[in-house]
């Protein structure tokens, strides 16, 4: 019975893979209710799992949809995945520069988990796109452009979706066993051959310290070689938010100024090192050659124009991307030097303008969000735009004090 699978783990017993399939693919099929896995998972969190249950964990997940296969194209095919943080929109700029370098990429990503966008809420946010492709669809956008984007869905790692919705409002997405089980279970199921991960660290991150991270990227890479994958990964700071923008369309138009060559800057930066990394694991180049190709993909215009095809194949309307909400600013206090800009105030305050979700059925308003016009290091007088702020909500209850540290 599932309360004895949640006392067994309350106990810091190990579970046995019957155990958790009992419980994962009972909820699953509807017989494990909310409150239950809740429970389960809040164990796991506090409790941890061993590896051997977290390799079990991951064969369950793989196992309980489909397992895409593109043997037959003879391709080699890329992944990457991050494991969270503010303003974090590298796939929206990574996917289309590793097609246009001849570097085919298929991932499945996830909404928004605790005060992190989620990809696909970003994607959702531009008119009429698509999110939800089937195999033969997935197939031959992968032949046709090289780069698919798409949700879990009732076929593709069915159980992560569910188990993600329901970690992101119950205050169990801290878990590294959990984070490595959902991550590395999509890359698997996507039959990607090279994998990078990138790990955020910090305040705005699921993962808070470099050790919870060297834990992650070991786990990860054992579970990689399990299934024959190469797994790499890099650590990035989440102290502070990645970019300008945070909110779902400010993201996406952030992310089009970066492709277009107009921005520069830790955003820019960390996308050419990850695609650096995985062009040079897919086409065997070394690792300077792999950075001179990615960058020449964004200043020869090719990966803006991957970037405008890949939106119109899965039927986005990018010309129709607008900000409909009420402007506002955050002004300085005082004259000085930005200091720092704290990620994780950032994420709950475009969190409170409506950019996620606190509760699982809550709709996001795709216009809310956060835009930083100061960054760390920029001096600033009295009065003074830091950032100005897009919401359809009143926020005259909101507190803008420990956001910026002025010195």
């Amino acid at each position: 019975m599932i309360i004895d699978i949640i006392n067994k783990k309350r106990e810091k017993k190990e579970l046995t893979k019957e155990e958790l399939e009992m419980a994962f693919m009972g909820y699953l099929k509807g017989k494990i209710a909310d409150y239950q896995m809740s429970a389960l998972l809040m164990a796991i969190c506090c409790n941890g799992m061993s590896e051997q249950e977290t390799f079990d964990l991951v064969d369950i997940f793989i196992h309980g949809g489909k397992i895409l296969d593109f043997s037959d194209l003879h391709l080699t095919l890329v992944d990457k995945h991050s494991t969270g943080g503010v303003g974090d929109k590298t796939t929206l700029i990574l996917g289309p520069i590793l097609a246009s370098c001849k570097v085919p990429m298929v991932k499945i990503c996830g909404r928004g988990l605790g005060y992190t966008g989620g990809t696909i809420d970003k994607l959702e946010s531009i008119p009429s796109f698509q999110v939800s492709l089937n195999e033969e669809e997935i197939k031959g956008q992968l032949q046709k452009i090289g780069l698919v984007i798409t949700s879990q869905t009732k076929d593709l790692v069915p159980l992560d979706q569910k188990i993600y919705a329901l970690r992101d409002v119950t205050g169990t997405t801290n878990s590294i066993p959990l984070i490595a089980s959902s991550i590395m279970s999509k890359k698997i199921v996507c039959g990607a051959d090279k994998i990078i991960i990138d790990i955020k660290i910090g305040s705005g991150a699921l993962i808070k310290t470099q050790e919870e991270a060297k834990q992650l990227s070991s786990l990860m890479i054992k579970i990689g070689k399990k299934y024959h994958k190469e797994v790499k990964t890099v650590f990035s700071d989440m102290d502070h938010p990645l970019g300008r923008a945070i909110g779902n369309k400010l993201e996406v138009m952030e992310a089009v100024n970066v492709l277009q060559g107009k921005e520069e800057g830790e955003l820019y930066d960390l996308c050419i090192e990850l695609s650096s990394q995985l062009i040079s694991m897919a086409k065997k180049e070394s690792l300077q050659t792999a950075e001179r190709m990615a960058k020449e993909a964004i200043t020869s215009g090719r990966a803006y124009q991957k970037f405008k095809e890949w939106i119109k194949t899965q039927h986005g309307k990018l010309e129709e991307l607008k900000i409909s909400a009420e402007q506002y600013t955050i002004k300085a206090p005082k004259k000085g030097i930005i200091k720092k800009i704290d990620a994780l105030a950032v994420g709950k305050l475009s969190l409170a303008l409506g950019a996620g979700r606190k509760e699982k059925n809550d709709t996001i308003d795709y216009n809310a969000g956060v835009v930083l016009v100061k960054m760390i290091g920029d001096a600033v007088k009295e009065g003074e735009v830091l950032a100005f702020l897009y919401t359809n909500r009143d926020i005259s209850h909101l507190s803008f004090e420990n956001i910026f540290q002025i010195e």
